[in-house]
């Protein structure tokens, strides 16, 4: 999912144009003094524009003398132009201050021209540079205030802003908000007849569907975005919608045909020279051959990527190619430079201060650390793990939206206070002005200045102080409140005050249990067992949180999760399996260890059923999200049914997953359940050929 939303952001910039363009015949127009300002200036625009994919660096150089040239002849629209063009250069290069300073500057200018389209396209162009950022609020106000501009009256350019705040949506699983947005975006383009908007639009909209889990109408809407951009002949566009196909290709397994869309991707960007693209594709082409267990061509792949990133400057892209390239290493268990690489990565994307990548490379340095026994540095990363992953989860958009709200309210209270002090100032005027005092009233006036300024300080000081607290009060409850619920419902709930049950077809609900667990608390003291089941719990979390399923509840020692709520689909139901086998891995690989210490360990059965459930809120004190049906009844005893290191599935999730090649599957034929009869099961397994 990570790479497909990167490969998303691409998508809200326009389409990489490279206009064929005599370079020469440009620089001579620049070149000759006797030309017209404006001629001049139009030629030194183009090299620059032109340039900024390529080679950043040189259409840095020429929007400098183009701006340079503009401020001698006092010519706003050709120095708004040349700031424009340097922030478009710096983003491209991931130097997100330099490019934020430019987009302001070139905005200004267009405020004082009074440009609406202009002021629309730089407040989009800061959106996209806060995105890349990872700063959603201040992203999604800008593309807001850019939509504001032109929705009424340039409806291409409210096409575009649809897209771009239906991205910020999708950057925060916000799928609903977004599919939103891309669908009026989409509204805008067939009204227009737009076909290039429509395929950006088809692309987008399949992503959503990617990240929902059905990548039927995801490969649906991407053939769509591919069949338009083969009539456009849009390279670029098509560029990018084959490396979406790569990426879910790949994540179904299809090798081949990842494989396939990858390389005419990185085709396509070799002929429009698009040194970031082209690095991108030899990223993806690299995680499929890694996939594949293919690590000297994947470590090929990712070195291209890597040099070529360097090469452009591009940070955002150099900083995942150090952790693709790290974890190939890992793979061959060559530690020492899998941490080299993984330390750049984190580095990096510290400067550049985007989480995600920071994540993914302390997880990568604490399995490197694990793996040659250096357990201090482990746990060192695995902490920072943990802080990471806590920060991203936290940036929901009801937190977001708080934040505006904030700002908007202190912005108001600032304009209220110039008043006040507005309305002071006057009044001493007046009294200057009736008792002819000169002398005493100015040092009154004196006093009475420096006496309101204390109390407005203090006064401000302690509204600061008093709303910090009470937006951090707010951040933890919904961060509670999201520990607790799924997304919606704790949107819900704090909407409405309430949230409906509601029925869903197609669950997959996974228990687990261990073995004598009453047996086993007899040897061990309270403060351990309660240790050793955190221990297990906590990784059970985390594997759920990398299949995207819920958890439900813990009862004692039983652990309850969800595979398909709130979508149903094919991965929810192979996704609920593959996190049940992988707990018990977990618990078996933990025994192993704790016998070669002489400690007692748990054992585990696990079961699973799909089936029809109702779900909601229970309660209204210490209230929890719990679902409800025969379907629960039913998986309760796959898991008592089973055995110890197994994972027993009931015929109906059976038949949902058994063309699945990965699994293979041990039929247990007719099986007494308690309270249910005999009923069909199977142990499942991960298959050998994987």
């Amino acid at each position: 999912m990570k790479k497909v939303v990167s490969l998303f952001i691409c998508c809200w910039i326009s389409a990489f144009i490279y206009a064929q363009v005599n370079t020469d015949s440009l620089q001579k127009v620049w070149s000759d003094n006797s030309k017209p300002d404006s001629v001049r200036l139009a030629a030194i625009d183009e090299l620059a524009w032109t340039a900024r994919y390529k080679n950043p660096d040189s259409a840095i150089a020429y929007a400098t003398l183009e701006l340079n040239l503009a401020k001698q002849i006092d010519h706003k629209f050709w120095q708004a132009k040349a700031c424009n063009t340097l922030g478009v250069s710096w983003y491209i290069k991931s130097d997100y201050p330099k490019a934020i300073e430019w987009h302001q500057q070139s905005l200004a200018f267009m405020k004082e021209m009074r440009e609406t389209g202009g002021m629309a396209t730089s407040y989009n162009n800061l959106g996209n540079v806060y995105s890349d950022k990872g700063d959603f609020v201040k992203a999604l106000q800008h593309y807001q205030r850019a939509l504001d501009l032109v929705e009424t009256t340039n409806k291409p350019k409210a096409s575009i802003y649809y897209g771009n705040i239906g991205a910020i949506y999708l950057a925060q699983g916000v799928y609903p908000k977004a599919l939103e947005q891309f669908q009026k975006s989409l509204a805008i383009c067939e009204e227009l007849n737009d076909e290039e908007g429509m395929a950006v639009a088809y692309n987008n909209i399949g992503i959503i569907y990617y990240n929902t889990g059905d990548t039927s109408n995801a490969l649906s809407y991407y053939g769509r975005s591919v069949d338009l951009n083969q009539k456009l002949e849009d390279k670029q566009g098509l560029a990018e919608t084959y490396l979406n196909i790569a990426s879910i290709k790949k994540a179904q397994a299809d090798y081949a045909q990842a494989l396939k869309y990858g390389q005419k991707s990185l085709a396509l960007q070799r002929e429009l020279g698009n040194a970031p693209g082209i690095a991108e594709a030899y990223g993806m082409i690299g995680e499929i051959y890694a996939a594949r267990n293919n690590l000297p061509l994947a470590l090929a792949n990712f070195k291209k990527e890597l040099s070529l990133s360097e090469e452009s400057g591009n940070k955002d892209r150099l900083a995942v190619a150090y952790i693709h390239t790290a974890n190939a290493y890992m793979q061959q268990k060559k530690s020492s430079l899998a941490a080299s690489f993984g330390q750049k990565a984190l580095r990096l994307s510290e400067q550049l201060g985007i989480i995600t990548n920071q994540r993914d490379a302390s997880d990568l340095l604490y399995h490197v650390y694990k793996s040659t026994g250096q357990n201090t540095e482990a746990l060192k990363y695995h902490e920072k793990v943990l802080v990471l992953t806590d920060s991203i989860e936290a940036a929901e958009t009801n937190k977001k939206l708080a934040q505006m709200e904030f700002a908007k309210v202190m912005t108001a209270d600032s304009i209220k206070n110039e008043k006040e002090k507005g309305i002071v100032k006057k009044e001493y005027q007046a009294e200057v002005s009736q008792k002819g005092r000169q002398r005493n009233v100015a040092i009154y006036i004196g006093i009475a200045v420096v006496a309101l300024a204390v109390a407005l300080w203090i006064r401000l000081r302690y509204v600061h102080r008093a709303r910090v607290a009470i937006h951090n009060e707010k951040t933890q409850s919904d961060n509670l409140l999201l520990n607790i619920l799924p997304a919606d419902i704790a949107e819900e709930l704090k909407t409405k005050g309430r949230a409906e049950p509601r029925e869903f077809e197609g669950v997959s609900i996974l228990f687990t249990d261990f073995k004598g667990f009453t047996d086993l608390s007899e040897t061990m003291n309270a403060k351990d067992l309660v240790a050793e089941i955190h221990h297990c719990f906590e990784a059970f979390d985390g594997i759920v949180h990398k299949y995207g399923i819920e958890k439900i509840k813990t009862i004692g020692d039983a652990y309850m999760a969800a595979g398909g709520l709130p979508v149903s689909s094919p991965e929810s139901f192979r996704n609920t399996v593959l996190a049940a086998l992988e707990m018990q891995s977990f618990i078996e690989s933990h025994r192993a260890e704790r016998g070669s210490q002489h400690k007692p360990a748990f054992r585990m059965r696990a079961g699973i059923h799909t089936g029809v459930v109702v779900a909601g809120i229970a309660g209204v004190k210490k209230f929890h999200y719990d679902i409800w049906g025969d379907a629960v009844n039913t998986a309760s005893r796959m898991e008592s049914s089973g055995e110890v290191g197994r994972v027993n599935i009931s015929e109906a999730t059976y038949e949902l997953i058994r063309d699945e090649a990965m699994f293979q599957f041990q039929s247990r034929g007719k099986v007494q359940a308690k309270g249910k009869g005999e009923m069909g099961m199977y142990f499942v397994s991960l298959s050998h050929l994987q």
